[in-house]
């Protein structure tokens, strides 16, 4: 994550630092209110406010060096590794609708072809035109080459396409875009799942990663989205965007400790180039101040 473009959380410092004022040690309930704040699951506050109290930390800044440091072990390990060079990747963006699984597809497709990667989108979104227009409007501007269907056309057979022409094209990276859905739709989950068979069979030598993109403002409700679509497709990690609110996606603690998923880009702006390789301590920093 690029030094200094994730906001910090002052909010969440102050409320810390208020806890320790006057001398005054009895802050368990006040310190699960901080937490829950920034969108810690109750199980894992309740945890880490009975491991402070244990230590006995006498300071502030005790406790927020404590804290920092166990944040940033729990979302640290699980990085992805990279494709060896000549085989393909396919990366395929799901989530729930508005999680920005779009800007997130054109974002993580500049970023790979500035490290001179040739890139292939899949504009696999067939139901809202306007995520498909979207996509390809941006991709033209960037010159990057994109495969779509018709509206309404069955999203496998766009991914179909899409990874017989990365084949062809010795293209070093596919990105799919999908379509928005509730985790609780059995028949679109399905037709995900779907979608994520094609892929695969379609090219069996390819690394697969499936992204679920995750909406930092979402709160806790984002881990029950990420264990359904966890169940149907085996999620390998986790896009975290919207950071440039002053939501923190702390909810991702908890998905990182239950699912083992690793948050592996964090999307932090309005513009193309406001995404990068999620760093924990980057991102603790930021949350800390």
């Amino acid at each position: 994550m690029a030094e200094g473009k994730l906001p910090k959380n002052p909010s969440f410092l102050d409320r810390l630092k208020t806890l320790f004022a006057g001398g005054n040690y009895d802050f368990a309930e006040g310190l699960e209110e901080t937490l829950i704040s920034a969108d810690i699951d109750i199980g894992i506050v309740s945890e880490m406010t009975e491991m402070l109290k244990n230590r006995r930390l006498k300071s502030f800044d005790e406790a927020k060096e404590y804290l920092k440091a166990e944040f940033i072990k729990r979302l640290s390990g699980g990085e992805r590794e990279a494709a060896a060079p000549g085989v393909l990747r396919i990366i395929m963006l799901v989530g729930v609708n508005g999680a920005g699984k779009t800007t997130t597809a054109v974002k993580l497709a500049l970023l790979f072809k500035k490290q001179g990667k040739k890139i292939l989108l899949a504009a696999a979104d067939t139901f809202r035109a306007a995520a498909a227009e979207q996509l390809e409007r941006r991709a033209v501007e960037n010159k990057i080459e994109i495969i779509k269907g018709m509206d309404g056309a069955d999203p496998a057979s766009v991914v179909f396409n899409a990874v017989n022409r990365a084949k062809s094209g010795g293209f070093d990276l596919l990105i799919i875009d999908t379509a928005g859905r509730l985790h609780t739709s059995r028949n679109l989950m399905s037709e995900l799942e779907k979608t994520k068979r094609i892929a695969v069979r379609e090219a069996p030598g390819a690394v697969f990663d499936a992204f679920i993109v995750i909406d930092a403002n979402t709160g806790n409700n984002s881990s029950a989205q990420a264990g359904e679509f966890n169940s149907v497709l085996g999620l390998t990690g986790i896009v975290l965007t919207k950071l440039d609110s002053s939501a923190r996606g702390g909810s991702v603690v908890k998905i990182r400790a239950s699912l083992g998923l690793p948050v592996c880009y964090a999307a932090f702006g309005e513009k193309p180039d406001d995404i990068d390789e999620f760093s924990p301590e980057k991102y603790v920093e930021g949350l800390f101040g």
